[in-house]
């Protein structure tokens, strides 16, 4: 039997043993999930509304013992985990707010006794393959509107969050999702690459460019409908009038909160001349108090880093930035001892031809840049292949819209970032992905426009 091997990445610690799924279990849940979506489709909106309620109270109810499931198996700060969870619910109050606007049909024309109407009906079998940095809302994200628009879903959690997955479906069931409208699967990349090849309309992925680029190519032949949340390589850029003490303090936040493993992290930082060096005074001041432990200690901030193999990550940009003359300010290595940690890292001199500066680092680690004006910042934010969210710290609203309406992100903030609203769309540019999840548009996505022609007799 196929098994699954959940492991505590702040202490190397075995949590559990779990059965994964195989080609033929992932082949009978295809089929029965498809099966049970027309009966459900079919219940109403109100009922499906009551049941997200449910769901939402059982969150509350459990939070402490949920909490603690996703930081034993992601290495998450408690308190960021009890965040995660506590900033969930917000969104399932937009959601259930939202649904019957989002769905609900509308005419578009009506004269001469010919009426044209679009209605929404359900994609049918949503697959989801989510990820593990911040599972409650990249699962619910997709789950939740899914099952509100009518569809059945087929969950694949991330193997680094598969513990935090089963009380997901655990907890939508217990409220009232029939048990083949919604369907775990256990396991890695294999249970990935059998849900693909399953009979589904709909599929919708959180993870890597590299894994987003060969669903595509999979899914491409059968015409299914694709979602791809990818990476970021996230700007901002904090201008001359910014107060250096407080976009210091921000961007800090930014970079290093979940120990800087969101799609969203600030990964690169451009300060004027001006005021560069008391913006790096600050935020190396800001970073030495954060406390790097034990992640259910009270006070931790640093966490574990969730996989293994990141560490190479982290550890090749450090050389690669160290060889190009960059200036290493802290941090800079893994922490000894069992466990995946990486220390807070804070690098100036950078430039562009260092990985630092390119590629997703996906950690506690950032590079900060002079420039000398909007124009080279607008021109290093652009020098990328992604595009999920940028943001300018600046006094001057005008100015600040000025660099961001030619910066090409998703998502775009002035004088904050890494943040995310279920009232405004999440979508990304270039490598970052295809698609959007929250926002009422977000909510439509699980659903397929049907349009009416009626002429009356």
């Amino acid at each position: 039997m196929a098994q699954l091997s959940i492991h505590n990445p702040a202490t190397g610690a075995l949590i559990q043993t779990l059965s994964a799924d195989t080609d033929a279990s992932v082949a009978a849940k295809a089929t029965s999930a498809r099966q049970a979506q027309s009966a459900w489709a079919q219940t109403s909106l109100a009922h499906r509304v009551e049941i997200v309620a449910k769901f939402r109270a059982a969150v509350v109810s459990e939070l402490e013992t949920l909490a603690a499931t996703l930081t034993a198996e992601v290495g998450k700060p408690i308190s960021q985990s009890r965040n995660e969870l506590n900033g969930l619910l917000p969104r399932l109050d937009f959601f259930m707010a939202q649904a019957q606007a989002a769905c609900a049909p509308h005419t578009v024309f009506n004269e001469g006794g010919m009426r044209e109407d679009i209605a929404c009906e359900p994609l049918g079998v949503v697959a989801n393959i989510s990820a593990w940095n911040y599972p409650w809302f990249v699962g619910c994200n997709v789950i939740v509107p899914a099952l509100l628009m009518g569809n059945s879903v087929l969950y694949k959690p991330s193997e680094y969050a598969a513990l935090t997955g089963q009380h997901i479906v655990r907890l939508l069931h217990t409220a009232g999702v029939p048990a083949h409208v919604l369907q775990l699967l256990i396991g890695g990349g294999e249970v990935g690459s059998a849900l693909l090849n399953q009979r589904i309309d709909g599929l919708f992925f959180t993870g890597s460019h590299a894994t987003g680029t060969r669903i595509a190519q999979t899914l491409a032949s059968r015409l299914v409908k694709v979602q791809l949340e990818l990476g970021g390589k996230d700007p901002s850029y904090v201008r001359a009038d910014a107060d250096p003490k407080t976009a210091a303090e921000s961007l800090t936040d930014g970079a290093m909160y979940n120990t800087g493993q969101s799609c969203c992290s600030v990964e690169r930082i451009y300060v004027h001349a001006s005021i560069h060096d008391e913006f790096v005074k600050h935020f190396l001041a800001t970073v030495s108090a954060f406390k790097m432990g034990d992640p259910l200690e009270a006070g931790t901030y640093i966490g574990a880093i969730t996989r293994e193999p990141q560490l190479a990550v982290l550890q090749a940009q450090v050389a690669d930035a160290l060889a190009k003359g960059a200036t290493l300010h802290c941090g800079g290595k893994r922490r000894a001892g069992p466990g995946h940690w990486f220390e807070p890292t804070v690098f100036t001199g950078v430039n562009h031809t260092m990985e630092l500066m390119r590629e997703e680092s996906f950690g506690p680690i950032i590079g900060i840049q002079k420039v000398s004006n909007d124009e080279e910042a607008v021109q290093l934010m652009n020098d990328t292949r992604y595009g999920l969210t940028a943001g300018v710290y600046t006094r001057d609203e005008s100015a600040a819209r000025s660099v961001l309406s030619r910066v090409h992100a998703g998502s775009v903030y002035w004088n904050c970032c890494d943040r995310v609203s279920p009232r405004l769309p999440w979508s990304g540019y270039g490598d970052s992905g295809i698609g959007l999840t929250l926002s009422t548009e977000g909510i439509r996505t699980f659903t397929r426009p049907k349009a009416w022609h009626l002429r009356q007799p």
